[in-house]
């Protein structure tokens, strides 16, 4: 089996940031799941290179565009090696195997009559590199994402006859049993994009004059290809399209496109249609996620409250960061996030629950069976409970990209483990009944192993540092490989009598 997941690719004009992150993060949470599963992932992500905005910001710097692009392209690789992001591939616009992919979906297109040249005067806002209609402006006739008019611009430009597609994406989009469905992600925006596609659907400019720093038209190289047209090959350049066609069979079409909320009209309405056109499968799903504010204001470089990848890392470290943002904001909807907010989830779900359960877990084996698994009777009550509460919806959530739903199956399994010590009360059995002493702290090691096998997607890292603390055997990601595909658990558990423990450590020191 193949899953294929992507993430928009990030434009060079910004720095990485909060943001971006939120749908990385997403996306290699996702891509660690289905890996689990035994499918064959293809994660992609990369960098938009190409526009009018990075032609005039390498002029501001005196620096060529390619030079521009090469220096911010960089920073994204950099900030997801920085996070742990476990990506198939990172494709660049500016890339030779981009280019033949555009200029030849570009050149199908245009062979079956559905480009053709006219001369266009329309709103355009520099920022979004797009043209508008009034109607998709404020009441103010501002861009609804950049709050500013857009200019009044004439050219003459390559259209694609986009308005064809109307009925054929509304078929696709609509009905559920359509062979060629696209599942669109969360439920009010695909009633959006249906409520839009009724209205009709407009020709949209395909190619842009003097503007140097793009891909040329095929059959016209005195235009560049639109940026916009030009961004969304890349999930079918990535794969191989159009030399490799092995590779290209294998992982089209694409299982989950992830995006914000603001390219989604690109991803659900032309993104198919170009492919419609081109003869090629669509998309099984786009899911976006909505928009979110920084202690209740818009984030913006101009404020100074934007936040960093190294940011969250240096505050929380690598793999507390990546939990955070995958869970705090249920994924397709608008939030708030705040440092406060932040903290707090990471002393709650992290320093107080499962840094807890660790170090109090291990500190008894050391105290009371000099850091080893106790030798006892194999009791498994416990684990199978906490698998219980985890088979019941985490695998759904994981794949319905509900993470914060997960996140709160594994703290109610966590909690029920911390709850259980406490009900125990080791320290009184060692004193009174060291036989069940040995069996109580043998099944918390246990369920230890069983979560941290589920906290792998989210906190690769930490869950292999507590399979290795626990004393549990074989690699734990091919434990849980064959753990959640057949979910029995081993007779003897995951940590066998008399392993050796590691000393505890704090794992998620609590912050002020």
């Amino acid at each position: 089996m193949k899953f294929y997941i992507t993430t928009p690719i990030y434009y060079v004009n910004d720095i990485p940031h909060v943001g971006h992150s939120y749908t990385t993060i997403a996306a290699d949470v996702m891509a660690r799941w289905k890996r689990l599963n035994n499918y064959d992932v293809f994660f992609l992500t990369g960098t938009d290179e190409h526009g009018a905005k990075i032609a005039a910001a390498a002029k501001t710097k005196d620096v060529t565009p390619q030079k521009l692009c090469d220096e911010m392209s960089a920073k994204f690789r950099q900030a997801w090696e920085l996070l742990n992001i476990s990506y198939t591939d990172f494709i660049r616009t500016t890339e030779q195997r981009h280019s033949i992919a555009v200029e030849k979906i570009i050149q199908i297109l245009f062979d079956k009559g559905l480009i053709f040249k006219k001369k266009y005067e329309g709103l355009y806002c520099v920022g979004c590199e797009r043209f508008y209609v009034p109607k998709d402006l404020d009441e103010s006739g501002c861009c609804l994402f950049h709050k500013t008019k857009p200019v009044l611009q004439s050219e003459e430009n390559y259209f694609f006859k986009l308005s064809s597609f109307q009925n054929a994406l509304l078929e696709r989009i609509a009905d559920p049993h359509n062979e060629e469905y696209i599942e669109i992600q969360p439920e009010e925006r695909r009633n959006e994009i249906i409520g839009k596609l009724k209205l009709g659907l407009e020709d949209v400019s395909f190619s842009r004059t003097a503007i140097e720093w793009g891909i040329p038209v095929p059959f016209d190289k005195e235009q560049t290809v639109y940026v916009w047209v030009d961004a969304l090959v890349n999930y079918i350049a990535a794969i191989g399209y159009p030399e490799n066609k092995s590779k290209f069979q294998k992982y089209w079409a694409a299982d989950i496109h992830l995006m914000a909320k603001d390219i989604l009209w690109f991803h659900s309405v032309i993104w198919p249609a170009i492919l419609i056109g081109a003869g090629l499968s669509l998309p099984k799903k786009v899911y976006s996620h909505g928009f979110f504010t920084l202690s209740g204001s818009k984030m913006s470089k101009s404020l100074g409250n934007v936040i960093s990848p190294k940011e969250l890392v240096d505050k929380y470290g690598v793999d507390a960061a990546r939990y955070l943002m995958a869970t705090l904001i249920p994924f397709g909807h608008d939030g708030d996030i705040s440092w406060q907010g932040l903290t707090l989830q990471y002393n709650t779900d992290l320093a107080n629950n499962l840094g807890n359960l660790i170090s109090r877990t291990v500190k008894m084996a050391e105290k009371y069976f000099n850091l080893t698994v106790p030798r006892t009777e194999p009791n498994l009550e416990l684990v199978k409970e906490v698998a219980n509460i985890l088979k019941r919806s985490f695998a759904q959530n994981m794949d319905n990209l509900e993470l914060h739903k997960a996140s709160e199956v594994l703290r109610s399994a966590i909690t029920l483990v911390n709850r259980q010590i406490e009900i125990d009360a080791p320290w009184k059995l060692a004193k009174t009944d060291t036989n069940k002493l040995a069996s109580c702290i043998y099944s918390y090691l246990q369920t230890a192993d069983i979560i941290a096998m589920h906290m792998l997607p989210f906190m690769p890292v930490i869950s292999e540092k507590i399979w290795q603390i626990t004393g549990a055997s074989g690699n734990i990601n091919e434990v849980a490989k064959k753990y959640f595909a057949d979910t029995i658990i081993p007779a003897t558990g995951f940590s066998i009598s008399a392993a050796q423990l590691q000393a505890s450590e704090i794992l998620f020191p609590r912050i002020a």
